[in-house]
């Protein structure tokens, strides 16, 4: 592929989750793009976008009200190169949008800027007719070095890998490696130097600055560190940011399981992987999965998408109201037990919803493992507990003075520390039993922990006060 300016290069180095995050400054800049569009004041709008990072000039694309605008705003983009990493810059939903709009020979010419990686990222997103329209008419070279991205399933360390890599045999000297390095134009980046033997099979790393500290005749066989931090194409890309956050890498390779160089893996690429993963788990837990784009998601869709989780609430309101009709002689008698049903409820729901997203965290970010479910356990349970006594003690105080009535205290204080120990115990247990059956932790969290520990609260309150309702009449 055509090589890249520095300016430009920069600018593609830089982690795409940065296009959605709001300034004072792109703010600005979405209010004066839409007020030149508005007065068809086109030349001035290519003047102000030029001047401005492909993140940014996404933003600004991103927010355009109309699609009409959006496409008018990225055809007047000063030239292909800024448009091409302008592109790979915008989110799934409206770069599809863009790309529908373009012929599959002028996407093509956008598309020659950029390296493998993104253009696989891109295409990904097209229908397979179009997809393969745009691939035949790519170099043969190019087409081939994207196919083999694109053959890798998504989310995993091949999906999101650079196969534009320097390495360099083990037998080079120093003075060798630094004129190569010099004429390495086509490198996605060059934190560090890869070294293969005699198989091309990845043998040790060697830094840059540690290449420039000893003599121009030294071998780097003799420099270079050879056990080497690698992960596999299929490896799934949440384990490898925790290996380059554990490792403190600005690069990982990439090997084949003969260990053949494939790849490498760049930390902005890592950074994209940290915020799409905590993003999806934040969604998740809150019973909202990912919609796309959420201004330019239809409304069937987003409906859609939200409504199984919805309706695990609404399953989880019908339980509820089955107890409370099943204890409805309990509630007849002593009326004062309706006050405090909403703060068992709410209570048990958010104390387990506490634990199981810290757990998850947890799990994330690799401080604990699937070993320690016994140990993380007993870590909440002590936590439940105290949280219990201190909250329970409140509420035996407020329902005491409220009401009158020292028993109700007890019953509401005691079903409320009841509650804590139930919650924390199954919440902070259930995500690591999730991630030991290969399944998302996220998905315990939200609605499934929430409702559950609601529906548990009412059944330890309602059974405790059923028991001593002798005391409460």
């Amino acid at each position: 592929m055509a090589t890249i300016e520095p300016s430009i290069q920069e600018q593609s180095s830089r982690p795409r989750s940065q296009s959605t995050k709001p300034t004072p400054k792109r703010d600005l800049l979405v209010v004066a793009a839409k007020r030149l569009f508005h007065r068809q004041a086109i030349r001035h709008l290519t003047n102000m976008l030029s001047r401005v990072h492909a993140s940014d000039t996404a933003y600004v694309i991103q927010h355009i009200d109309s699609p009409e605008g959006r496409r008018t705003t990225f055809d007047c983009l000063p030239n292909d190169e800024f448009r091409g990493h302008v592109l790979s810059e915008l989110d799934s939903e409206t770069r599809s949008h863009i790309s529908d709009n373009l012929s599959s020979s002028r996407l093509t010419q956008i598309l020659e800027y950029l390296g493998p990686d993104d253009v696989a990222d891109i295409l990904g997103d097209l229908p397979e007719e179009r997809k393969a329209q745009v691939l035949a008419l790519m170099k043969h070279e190019d087409s081939t070095e994207v196919k083999d991205l694109m053959r890798y399933e998504e989310g995993t360390a091949g999906s999101i890998m650079t196969t534009e890599v320097l390495s360099l045999p083990q037998d080079m000297t120093a003075a060798e490696t630094i004129l190569r390095l010099q004429e390495a134009t086509e490198a996605e980046t060059v934190f560090y130097i890869y070294v293969t033997d005699k198989d091309d099979r990845l043998a040790g790393v060697l830094s840059l600055r540690r290449l420039l500290t000893v003599p121009p005749s030294t071998p780097l066989d003799a420099i270079m560190t050879r056990h080497t931090v690698s992960v596999t194409p299929e490896t799934d890309q949440e384990e490898v940011a925790r290996l380059v956050a554990a490792y403190n890498l600005l690069a990982i390779p990439v090997v084949d399981h003969e260990k053949a160089l494939l790849g490498i893996i760049t930390v902005d690429d890592v950074v994209d992987v940290i915020r799409e993963e905590a993003v999806e788990d934040m969604l998740i837990m809150a019973g909202a999965p990912d919609e796309g784009a959420f201004l330019h998601s239809s409304v069937p869709r987003a409906a859609r998408a939200r409504f199984p989780w919805l309706f695990t609430n609404l399953l989880g309101t019908f339980l509820s109201g089955a107890l409370l009709w099943y204890f409805r002689f309990t509630l007849q008698e002593a009326m004062a037990l309706v006050s405090f049903i909403p703060v068992i409820s709410a209570m048990g729901g958010n104390v387990g919803l506490q634990s199981s997203m810290l757990v998850i965290r947890a799990l994330a970010t690799g401080q604990i493992g699937q070993g320690d479910l016994w140990r993380v356990w007993k870590h909440e349970l002590a936590i439940g507990l105290l949280l219990g006594v201190i909250s329970g003690g409140l509420v035996m105080a407020v329902g005491w003075i409220w009401q009158g009535q020292y028993m109700l205290g007890i019953v509401v204080g005691v079903s409320l520390l009841m509650a804590f120990i139930v919650s924390t115990s199954f919440a902070s247990m259930l995500p690591i039993l999730f991630n030991r059956m290969k399944i998302d932790p996220a998905v315990a969290a939200g609605p499934l922990v929430s409702t559950a520990m609601d529906i548990v609260g009412i059944a330890i309150y309602l059974t405790l006060a059923t028991a001593l309702l002798t005391y409460l009449v």
